[in-house]
Formats: structure tokens, C-alpha cells, sequence
């Protein structure tokens, strides 16, 4: 505890350690809810909520400030909730837990929540601030962001009353984000009948993956464990096949990073098989040594199976899955280096008759969405699964004359000597949703620099914050009359 109260800015790095205190997965906010409106209460600030749970805190101006333009400050309460396999941890219940390593603040063994709680923790400090210059603030904490934004889907128009919105959500502390990805989840299911299963049993595992954020680091060409796991299971389709349950991957905004299958074969394929497959795991850690050096494969013979798929049925989820989408689909060709569309085959199940598979499609551009939901409809319906879309938001577009981008290139570039990036991410961000019913709101996203978001090896640089939360009150005091 001590090592984190004693970084600065201290009052924010407070905040972010009694934030964590609190349970916060997607869809179970109530806890961190209630830690916000309390806090907000205390400091006796006006606090509401809405239909949907998202939490509005409002602060009147500092004195000699009130002339300012209203702003939003905006980060959602949720947290992406991704563990170590051999770790015990209960995410409704615990805590989580940090420590201090080489310039980082981290977790141990789960993910930090750095994603968004760097930000919201800046929100409360400013709130709680008596000698921070500031405009009028409306501090907007959303729910639910990453597993299907129903928070900001849910604001409703006049909710917020601000001029400019600060999105307190990006991670590379040089960007200024002025646009992002819309997304859509893609579901496969299908049903199938148990059969009697007789052969030689395996455990089939991958582990060791680096995972990381579906979108921000969907080009890096990183291992999918669903991916891979098919890839080796083609191997075994040679030899009458038959899967008996797949546990694979996780959150649909995260590239999976581990998962096991197990299954018979004929038990007269037994030496060809495992032959050949140490040649397929071979191939595939030489393909991944630089990008995934801790990339473990393991083939284990267990003891025997007695009910999963039939022969087809097993042969057609490997093609099915071999054949899905996953990566990017599309750069743009506007803007250098920009991921347009992409997709993440997130998660596979396979258990008492039934199979799930769980995709994340995204895009900035809304066609090219929904052309890749067809490509892998129609791979998923080869396979004669059935396939749901879900979940859609939109992207955010770009605004280059913006005022409130113009205001901040300028103090970004007076107080670092050199300009900022100015981008787009392929990231889904919220201000693409609440500008639909804001479409006057002046919006941009920044923040301090996070990596390894969305999986439990999510850190974030100790200088990167106090670079962030000197930026963000230096822009605050420069905030334009209205």
C-alpha cells in the first residue's frame, strides 16, 4: 500500500489505490458505484445517476473561471477482469492487488485496471482538489464500457450540459485521439449430439501468450490461442477426431491467451499422431519465437473420455474455426498506419452438446463492418452454425478543425517541446456513442502510457501519469470562454 500513496501526484495515485479497494468487473459496478456517489457525497458536490447506472458528479467553477466553457470530464468504472491461470482470485470479491516494478505500477497476476481507473482516479482528484483552477465540470463515470459500451449507449440527450469533453481514455501519452473504431460483437452457436467416445484421450494446451487489446494491438500479429489450437487440431482430423470439450480465450476485447481441448483419435493413429504433431508445435514456436517467447504447447494423454462429438461434427468446428477471420482485415487507406477493420475470434466453448464461439468485428468505417460480419457469417454458416450480431456501437469520426484539439496541440507542444500525435485508434472509444446524442460537443481522448491492457501482464508508467495530470490541469486552466 505504502509504495503506491507515496508516487505523485499523490492525490491521484490515492484515488486510483482506493479505487481498486473496489470490485469493478463489466456489468457488476455496483459496488464502485456506490464508492463514487459516496465519495462525491462527502464533498458535498451534486451527484446523479441515470437510467442505465452511469454517474454524473458536477463542481462549479474556481473563482475567476466561471466565464469558462463548461467541460466533461469522462473514464468509465469498469475494468477488464483477466487473471493468471494458476492464480486464485476472485474479481467480485478482492481487491486488486499492486505493486511497484522498474518505473511501473502493476498487478499481481491479474490485470491492473489501469484501463480506465487512471483516468477516473484523475477525475476524483480533481473533484476533490481545493487549489486546482478549473472551469465548470461535469465529472461523467460510464459503466460497462468494455463489454459492450451499454453505458454510453444508454446516456440519454440532455444528461450532460458541457461544451467539451475530455475522454481521459488512450494510453500512448504523446497521442491526442480524435477519432476510433466502431465494433460489433459476432456469436456462433450450435448445438450437437453426444456420442460414446472411444479412442486415446489428450489434453491438448496453449499457454504463455502475451494476449493484450483486441483492438490497439490487433496489427502486432500476435498469437491467438483459438487460432492455434485449431491449427494443431487439424493435425488430428486425419485420424477420426472426436472432441470432447474446449475451454478457449475469454473477454471478446481481448487476444486470447490461453486454452486447452480435449479429444480422442483412433487408437491405432496413436505413435502417427503425436509424431506429427510435435512437428506442427515445432513450426509454430519457431513462427512465434520473437513475438511470443513464452509460448508453451503441450500434448498430454489422459485417461479416457466418454461422451463428446461425433467424427463430422469435430472435423467441421476445426474447419470452422480455421477458416474464421482474425486480424486485420483492412488498413486504412487514409491514414497511415491506422488498423480499419478487424476481428478478434475471442473465445471458444465447447460442453454438453453445445458450442460457442464469441468475436469482437471492428471498424471506422461502417460498411467495412459490416462486410467482415458477412465473411464470417459465412464462414460460420458453412459450418451451419447459427450467427448473431450484437452489440453494435459506432465509430467516432474525426474532427481535425477541432477547438478544443487546436488548444491542446498548442499547450502540449509549449510545455514538451515537440508536437503530439494526432490520431485515430482502432480502439473503441465511448465519444463515438455520446457524440450521436452530443453531436455539438467538442471531444478528444488522451491519457498516460499503458501496456499490456487487457491481460494481467497490464502496466502503467509511473512518469507517464505525472506527465498526464500535469498536461490535463495546464489545459483545464486554459480552458476557452464561452
Amino acid at each position: 500500500m505504502s509504495e503506491i500513496l507515496n508516487l505523485q501526484p499523490s492525490l491521484l495515485w490515492k484515488n486510483f489505490y482506493n479505487l481498486n479497494q473496489n470490485p469493478r468487473p463489466s456489468k457488476k459496478e455496483e459496488k464502485v458505484r456506490a464508492f463514487v456517489i459516496e465519495f462525491a457525497k462527502n464533498l458535498n458536490l451534486e451527484v446523479k445517476t441515470d437510467e442505465v447506472g452511469n454517474v454524473l458528479v458536477c463542481k462549479p467553477a474556481t473563482p475567476g473561471m466561471e466565464n469558462r466553457k463548461k467541460v466533461v470530464l469522462q473514464s468509465h468504472l469498469d475494468m477488464v477482469t483477466q487473471k493468471n491461470n494458476d492464480l486464485d482470485f476472485d474479481f467480485d470479491t478482492q481487491a486488486i492487488q499492486m505493486c511497484v516494478d522498474n518505473g511501473f505500477v502493476k498487478a499481481k497476476g491479474t490485470t491492473l485496471g489501469a484501463d480506465n481507473g487512471i483516468g477516473v482516479a484523475a477525475i476524483m482528484a480533481i473533484l476533490e482538489s481545493k487549489d486546482i483552477p478549473h472551469p465548470a465540470i461535469e465529472a461523467f463515470f460510464t459503466i460497462d464500457e468494455e463489454t459492450g459500451m451499454t453505458g454510453a449507449l444508454g446516456l440519454k440527450p440532455n444528461f450532460l450540459s458541457s461544451d467539451i469533453l475530455l475522454n481521459l481514455d488512450t494510453e500512448e501519452d504523446d497521442e491526442l485521439d480524435i477519432g476510433c473504431a466502431g465494433g460489433v460483437d459476432v456469436t456462433a452457436t450450435k448445438t450437437y449430439q453426444t456420442v460414446s467416445l472411444d479412442g486415446v484421450a489428450y489434453q491438448l494446451y496453449v499457454k504463455g501468450l502475451q494476449g493484450g487489446h483486441s483492438g490497439m494491438q490487433i496489427h502486432e500479429g500476435l498469437g491467438n490461442a483459438n487460432k492455434i489450437l485449431a491449427r494443431l487440431l487439424s493435425v488430428a482430423t486425419a485420424y477420426k477426431l472426436q472432441i470432447a470439450e474446449v475451454e478457449s480465450g475469454g473477454l471478446r476485447n481481448a487476444i486470447p491467451r490461453e486454452g486447452w481441448v480435449k479429444f480422442v483419435i483412433e487408437k491405432e493413429a496413436k505413435n502417427n499422431f503425436e509424431n506429427q504433431i510435435q512437428i506442427i508445435i515445432s513450426d509454430i514456436k519457431t513462427e512465434f519465437e520473437s513475438l511470443e517467447p513464452k509460448l508453451e504447447i503441450s500434448l498430454e494423454e489422459i485417461a479416457t473420455l466418454e461422451e463428446g462429438m461425433n467424427v463430422d461434427d469435430s472435423k467441421i468446428l476445426v474447419q470452422v474455426l480455421n477458416s474464421a477471420f482474425n486480424g486485420v482485415f483492412r488498413m486504412s487507406p487514409d491514414v497511415e498506419g491506422l488498423v480499419e477493420t478487424s476481428n478478434n475470434v475471442a473465445k471458444v466453448e465447447v460442453k454438453n452438446g453445445e458450442i460457442k464461439i464469441l468475436n469482437l468485428t471492428r471498424s471506422s468505417v461502417e460498411s467495412g463492418k459490416e462486410y467482415l460480419c458477412e465473411v464470417l457469417k459465412a464462414s460460420f454458416e458453412l459450418g451451419n452454425f447459427s450467427v448473431e450480431f450484437s452489440g453494435s456501437y459506432p465509430g467516432w469520426k474525426a474532427n481535425p478543425h477541432s477547438e478544443i484539439l487546436a488548444l491542446m496541440k498548442q499547450i502540449y507542444t509549449q510545455k514538451f517541446h515537440h508536437q503530439p500525435r494526432v490520431v485515430a485508434c482502432h480502439a473503441g472509444l465511448e465519444c463515438g456513442i455520446i457524440g450521436r446524442n452530443y453531436p455539438g460537443l467538442d471531444m478528444i481522448s488522451f491519457g498516460p502510457n499503458i501496456s499490456g491492457a487487457h491481460s494481467p501482464d497490464e502496466k502503467v508508467e509511473i512518469k507517464s501519469v505525472e506527465k498526464f495530470w500535469d498536461y490535463l490541469l495546464e489545459v483545464l486552466t486554459q480552458i476557452p470562454v464561452k
